[in-house]
């Protein structure tokens, strides 16, 4: 399973951005799907997943901002990032969770930059 993440870069506080991870290889639709994201010093840690079935579920630091959805035509996932703020700013990594065998694999990370 190979994961490609993009559509990271620059923004000022309270704009907005939209990433994307596109999944390939031998995956399947079915698996849980997850971003998240490490800022310079910290831990990585999850903002929001989506399973097959459309249910979404976010760290509460997004909330009401950050909107995770999945197009299984284009094997893509997405996170549509609103009102963002500097404490935005980090490394945002996508994650396919293959619950089967509880087995997961990284994109390789885009990163997310919020100016003041």
């Amino acid at each position: 399973v190979q994961l490609q993440a993009s559509g990271g870069g620059l923004v000022q506080t309270g704009r907005s951005l939209k990433l994307s991870c596109t999944v390939s290889g031998n995956f399947r639709s079915s698996a849980t799907m997850r971003w998240y994201r490490q800022a310079p010093e910290k831990q990585r840690e999850l903002v929001a997943s989506i399973i097959s079935s459309g249910i979404t579920n976010y760290a509460d630091f997004v909330k009401d901002r950050f909107t995770v959805s999945r197009d299984k035509s284009k094997s893509t996932v997405y996170l549509q990032m609103n009102d963002l703020k500097p404490e935005d700013t980090a490394v945002y990594y996508c994650n396919y969770y293959a619950y089967w065998t509880g087995r997961e694999y990284w994109g390789q990370g885009t990163l997310v930059t919020v100016s003041s």
